[in-house]
């Protein structure tokens, strides 16, 4: 089965974007301030957004599972480099440069299905909603990875490599969360109500929907318990990730079925 992959111009900015991921990685920590850091890191993200662009811009637009993926991650470092002005102490560099470079990577060898000009002019709100929603439940995932690496930090009586207070971690977890859980039911309501519109058919319980559906339930039940039990710590982690998995298998996952496991571009 042979599989589509990116324009020629795509594979470049891929390789560029790639790359100065890696060199931010590696120079970053020569670098003392926040602000420097940012700096190295700028190229890459600016490459990263360009590599987003054509591929939805370009001469034949595509959009599909490693497209989400690669936007999930170019939100989730925005995010990171939003909160590094207001937290300097914050460090995820590594991390992120990783989730930058891979995704960018795999949105170009898995580009997608075309985006036809026939397409309802809602659809890509719809999309956008889906994608802010995305990239806001992975900087919670982002944020409850560090919590918990510096909470296992405090058990064994070392220092946190995070940086950042853990209540102040939690917090903004949970702002993180409940924002994304918003935008999940905005995106549900749409894909309900204006499915004809969107698709050109009705609403279907499909596996998207049947996992969208599973993982607003999930971060709901996350929320009522964090507001009427006080869930945190472990717990709470656990029902995030559960949550973020189902979301992932909502959208990406079957769409990664399609086009690669059944080879079903279009």
């Amino acid at each position: 089965m042979i599989l589509p992959s990116a324009s020629p111009l795509g594979w470049l900015l891929a390789l560029a974007t790639a790359a100065a991921y890696a060199l931010a990685a590696a120079l970053a920590p020569r670098t003392s301030t926040g602000r420097g850091q940012l700096a190295i890191m700028a190229p890459a993200w600016m490459l990263h957004g360009a590599a987003l662009v054509w591929s939805l811009l370009g001469s034949t637009p595509h959009f599909g599972f490693a497209a989400a993926l690669s936007m999930t991650a170019w939100l989730v470092l925005t995010t990171y480099a939003v909160e590094r002005q207001l937290f300097p102490q914050m460090r995820a560099r590594w991390v992120l440069c990783a989730l930058g470079g891979a995704a960018v990577l795999v949105a170009a060898l898995f580009p997608g299905r075309p985006l036809h000009v026939s397409a309802s002019p809602w659809l890509p709100l719809h999309l956008t909603l889906g994608i802010a929603c995305y990239g806001l439940f992975a900087a919670a995932v982002v944020h409850a990875w560090l919590m918990s690496r510096a909470e296992r930090q405090m058990r064994l009586a070392a220092d946190s490599h995070s940086g950042m207070p853990l209540l102040t971690l939690e917090r903004l977890t949970f702002r993180f969360v409940t924002a994304g859980f918003v935008l999940l039911s905005a995106t549900l309501v749409a894909g309900w109500l204006f499915s004809e519109q969107l698709y050109g058919r009705a609403w279907l319980w499909d596996h998207k929907a049947v996992f969208s559906l599973l993982a607003w339930i999930t971060f709901a039940v996350l929320l009522l318990g964090r507001s009427r039990f006080g869930w945190r710590g472990r717990s709470a982690v656990r029902v995030l990730y559960a949550g973020t998995a189902l979301l992932l298998l909502a959208y990406v996952g079957s769409r990664f079925v399609m086009e690669v496991v059944l080879g079903r571009a279009t």
